[in-house]
C-alpha cells in the first residue's frame, strides 16, 4: 500500500442568517424530517471563469440569461418534490443535498427567487481547487460542525471531498455525508480504486462517529457512481459490497476500502467487527433506478442509512422515494436531461427523497 494522505486544500464554504424574516416561521420541533439528494448535472453559472465545461462557454452560446432560467427551473422543480407523497404540511424538503454546482453563489441563488418563502437561510459547500463542480446543501436548519474529507493514494486523490454537515432539528441531531465520488469514465476497473479510496474516507468517519456518538442517526447520500449491486453485476471488490458471504471473502483478502451494506432493518454487518453497516433501500423500497445509461437503469445515487435510524428513538426512518415523475422524468420515463443548447430539461438524474419521523 503507497502512502496515504488526507488533504486539507478542500474550499468549504458555510453561509447563513443570523436572523428569520419577519413574516418566516421557525419550525421548532417538526414530525416529519426530509431530505433530497440531486445531482442537477452541471449547474455552472452564467460567468465563465475558464473552468467550465465545453457546453457552458459562451463560445458554445452558455449565457446569464440561460443559468437564470434554469435556476428558476431547479427551484420550481424542488417545490414539486414533495407533490403526492406520504402526507406532510411541508411544502419542500428541509434539507436538499446538490451534486454538480460550480460553487457557492449557485447555491445562494437556488435559495433566493421562487424558494425565498421557504426558509432556506443555510447553505455549505466544498470543492478541491482543481474541480470544476463540487457539492453543496442547502438547509432550513442551521448548519453545525461542518468538515470536508479528501485523501490521496498512490498518488490519486478522490476527485471530489466528502462533505459532513451536522443539523439538530427538534434539538435531536442528524449527521449527513455528502459525496460524488469518481465516475466509471475511463473504465470501470481501472477507475474503481479511486471510488474505493472515498469508500475509506466514509468508512473511517462512521468508525469515529459510532466511538463517539453512537447514538447519533448518520445518512451517507450522493452520487457514489457505483451501483447497489455492483458486486453482482461485475464479480469485483467494489466500493459497495452487499451482506454476502461472497463479498466477506473477497473483502478479507483487501484493504477496508468499501461499504458495507445491508437490506435489513437495522443493518447489521457481517463483515468485520470494525466495519459499520448502512441500510440501503435500493432493492427493496426503491426499484428500477435514478440514472439511466445507454437504455439501462442504474441505481448510482444512494440514500446510506446507520443502525441509530432503526432504534425507535430520536429519528427514526420512515421511507424514501425516487421522483420519477414529472417534472424529473421525460415523456419516456426517464430522467429528463438538460441540454444547455436548448435550456430545456432539468437533469440526467433523478432526485431521491428521504423521510424520517420523530418517535
Amino acid at each position: 500500500m503507497g502512502r496515504t494522505m488526507i488533504l486539507y486544500t478542500v474550499i468549504i464554504v458555510l453561509a447563513g442568517c443570523s436572523a428569520f424574516p419577519a413574516d418566516a416561521k421557525k419550525e421548532e420541533a417538526p414530525e416529519i424530517f426530509i431530505a433530497a439528494e440531486w445531482n442537477v448535472q452541471a449547474l455552472f453559472d452564467g460567468h465563465e471563469a475558464g473552468n467550465e465545461y465545453n457546453e457552458y462557454r459562451e463560445s458554445a452560446g452558455w449565457t446569464e440569461e440561460k443559468y437564470t432560467a434554469r435556476i428558476t427551473a431547479v427551484s420550481q422543480a424542488v417545490l414539486q418534490m414533495v407533490r403526492e407523497e406520504p402526507p406532510s404540511k411541508k411544502a419542500v424538503p428541509d434539507l436538499i443535498g446538490f451534486i454538480e454546482v460550480e460553487h457557492a453563489l449557485v447555491l445562494d441563488d437556488l435559495s433566493r427567487g421562487s424558494l425565498a418563502q421557504h426558509g432556506y437561510f443555510w447553505n455549505a459547500f466544498a470543492n478541491l481547487p482543481s474541480s470544476s463542480l463540487g457539492i453543496g446543501v442547502i438547509s432550513r436548519f442551521p448548519i453545525k460542525d461542518v468538515r470536508a474529507h479528501s485523501i490521496t493514494v498512490e498518488k490519486q486523490t478522490a476527485p471530489r471531498p466528502v462533505l459532513e454537515l451536522r443539523v439538530e432539528p427538534g434539538g435531536k441531531p442528524l449527521v449527513f455525508l455528502l459525496c460524488h465520488w469518481k465516475s466509471k469514465l475511463g473504465g470501470e476497473d481501472a477507475t474503481e480504486a479511486v471510488r474505493r479510496y472515498s469508500a475509506r474516507v466514509v468508512q473511517r468517519r462512521l468508525r469515529e462517529l459510532k466511538e463517539a456518538e453512537a447514538e447519533t442517526p448518520v445518512i451517507v447520500m450522493g452520487d457514489l457512481n457505483e451501483n447497489h449491486d455492483e458486486f453482482y453485476r461485475r464479480s469485483v471488490f467494489s466500493a459497495l459490497l452487499p451482506d454476502d458471504p461472497d463479498a466477506v471473502a473477497m473483502a478479507v483478502r483487501g484493504p477496508a476500502e468499501f461499504l458495507a451494506l445491508s437490506r435489513e432493518k437495522p443493518p447489521r454487518s457481517i463483515f468485520f467487527e470494525n466495519v459499520p453497516a448502512l441500510y440501503t433501500p435500493w432493492g427493496e423500497e426503491l426499484s428500477d433506478g435514478s440514472y439511466c445509461y445507454k437504455d439501462n437503469w442504474e441505481t448510482i445515487d444512494h440514500l446510506l442509512l446507520s443502525d441509530a435510524l432503526f432504534t425507535g428513538s430520536g429519528w427514526d426512518y420512515a421511507e424514501s422515494r425516487v421522483l420519477n415523475r414529472a417534472p424529473f422524468a421525460s415523456s419516456g420515463g426517464i430522467p429528463d436531461s438538460y441540454n444547455p443548447r436548448t435550456g430545456r430539461g432539468l437533469s440526467d438524474h433523478f432526485p431521491l427523497l428521504l423521510y424520517l419521523r420523530k418517535q
